[in-house]
């Protein structure tokens, strides 16, 4: 009877600490919206190559440089931790790639985010000449041709690092943006404009915003065991 005792008392010890672990683990969210007139974004000419062209004949490529939803909500803005996060801390990278695609001579997805260590797979379905040119300033720059033959190819980066374009240098129009990062707390907001970085102790943090055009915003935010953190961000057409 007492070991029966004994091990119920564990367990309710136990599952009381699973509690309070969950309990422990805040998020910090936010939407954000373009402030001013909503620019116009033009098609892209495709007829270079009359591949792409024919793959686009009744749906053109827009230029992704600032995409809006409703209500001017922002989608492709990276939103990372920058600070706050225990100093010297380690987290497991996953095993699977980020998967970048060329497909119809457009990169998807336009904005994306890669764990220092883990593989970037890059495809070409497309059946024609791409050309991959990564150009980081931090991690080591990278320039492949992928013709036809070639259906994928990987790379990997080794220090974190802000966004960096990647481009096309067959197809100009195509260019994605890549953020290499340490830690599992980031979001790349969609044309809802909303982010949520989920799995954060209780603290402050600092965050940014980046956006490929506008450059970054940065916020300072708290997050509480009964309440996450908030912040909403605004871009607006740069004043010159």
């Amino acid at each position: 009877m007492r070991s029966r005792l004994i091990r119920l008392v564990a367990a309710l010890a136990t599952g009381v600490a699973l509690v309070t672990l969950g309990a422990s683990a805040g998020s910090i969210t936010g939407t954000i919206k373009w402030e001013g007139p909503a620019p116009v974004m033009k098609p892209f000419d495709l007829s270079a190559d009359p591949h792409c062209a024919a793959m686009h004949k009744d749906k053109p490529i827009l230029n992704e440089a600032l995409v809006l939803g409703k209500n001017k909500t922002i989608a492709n803005i990276i939103v990372t931790v920058t600070k706050g996060l225990p100093e010297g801390k380690t987290y497991p990278v996953p095993k699977d790639p980020v998967i970048l695609t060329q497909k119809g001579c457009q990169y998807s997805p336009h904005v994306f985010v890669v764990r220092v260590g883990q593989p970037l797979k890059i495809l070409n379905p497309d059946g024609i000449m791409h050309n991959v040119d990564g150009m980081p300033r931090v991690n080591r720059p990278f320039n492949r041709a992928m013709p036809a033959p070639v259906k994928e190819m990987e790379v990997t980066f080794t220090k974190p690092e802000g966004g960096f374009p990647i481009k096309c240098d067959v197809h100009p129009w195509m260019r994605a943006y890549c953020a290499v990062v340490d830690n599992p707390f980031f979001d790349v907001t969609g044309k809802d404009g909303v982010f949520k970085i989920d799995g954060l102790a209780p603290g402050t943090y600092e965050i940014s915003a980046w956006q490929e055009r506008l450059g970054a915003q940065t916020a300072t935010v708290t997050v509480t065991d009964s309440k996450p953190g908030e912040h909403d961000f605004t871009f607006s057409r740069p004043h010159h």
